[in-house]
């Protein structure tokens, strides 16, 4: 949940999408060494960048490409490429179902691990692509860890609706929102 910036800073004018990729997953294996906890970081920082930059790519379609590309990325990971790429499906899957949102989160996991904690935000954020605040609440409202499911969720959503699609109650009493939107615009302009 600590690597989307990185998908917002790079941009593939200076770097290649993989490239970028690999800097979200390098960054997760420094705390979280197996597959499965890097590899859920390089598909975060994919559809950040892809959905934050110009041309700006469709949620759906940047969904569709992390699920493509990331597992590319680490062939030796053969089994846990696999499971990874079985469960982001599921997960796209399920936000075009009518299965209820805690049914459909809790087929995914509780979040507990990196493949399930970005499972579930992508389930939300595309079941609510157009509705951040509903996004959210499904993302913390289930049994596991919803915290990071709720940041996931919100970091997809910020980077695919920007900044002044968040509704206000989400920002308007933060502490220190000036030096956070300082550090962002200079994350944006770079």
């Amino acid at each position: 949940m600590r690597v989307a910036p990185i998908g917002l800073f790079y941009d593939t004018d200076v770097l290649s999408i993989e490239d970028i990729d690999c800097m979200g997953a390098g960054a997760a294996a420094i705390t979280h060494g197996h597959p499965l906890g890097y590899i859920p970081a390089a598909g975060l920082v994919h559809i950040v960048q892809l959905v934050s930059h110009e041309p700006p790519v469709l949620l759906s379609d940047a969904v569709t490409d992390m699920i493509e590309k990331v597992p590319g990325l680490y062939p030796e990971a053969e089994s846990d490429n696999a499971y990874f790429t079985m469960l982001m499906k599921k997960a796209a899957a399920l936000a075009q179902s009518d299965v209820p949102d805690l049914e459909a989160i809790h087929q995914l996991g509780e979040g507990w691990v990196a493949k399930e904690a970005l499972a579930i935000a992508v389930y939300c954020a595309l079941k609510y692509e157009d509705d951040f605040d509903a996004a959210l609440v499904a993302s913390v409202n289930h049994k596991g860890d919803s915290d990071s499911t709720g940041a996931i969720a919100g970091n997809i959503l910020g980077a695919y609706l920007g900044y002044d699609n968040i509704p206000r109650k989400y920002t308007e009493n933060l502490e220190m929102m000036d030096v956070m939107e300082r550090i962002a615009g200079e994350l944006m302009l770079h």
